[in-house]
């Protein structure tokens, strides 16, 4: 069992959340957060030019069985880069975990069933 843990921009939540539907994977879970990397915008305000410390993102979390993680991560990179096959800076990042259990709440289910 993995835990994937993608980071997209705002604007590609629909995209990606489509995307897995359509690759049959439908239980995420979907936060906003904000953060910076390499990616930089700048906003005007008030006629000045700012540069704002933190940029809102989109994190993604899907815990999967291991033989779903590479038609996960395929369909995520698919989907949330902009710019076609290129990408863009600030396009996001994955990251995989190893999971080391899952339970069910309703019925005490553990492990990859549980999933």
């Amino acid at each position: 069992m993995k835990l994937i843990t993608a980071i997209i921009r705002e604007v590609q939540l629909e995209r990606v959340r489509e995307a897995l539907i359509e690759a049959e994977i439908t239980r995420i879970t979907v936060s906003r957060v904000s953060g910076h990397g390499r990616q930089r915008i700048e906003e005007v305000y008030r006629g000045q030019k700012v540069v704002p410390d933190l940029i809102p993102k989109i994190k993604i979390e899907i815990a999967v069985n291991d033989p779903f993680v590479g038609i996960t991560v395929d369909t995520i990179l698919r989907s949330a880069r902009t710019n076609g096959a290129e990408g863009h800076v600030g396009d996001g990042k994955i990251f995989i975990t190893p999971l080391e259990d899952c339970i069910r709440i309703r019925t005490g289910e553990r492990g990859g069933g549980a999933i």
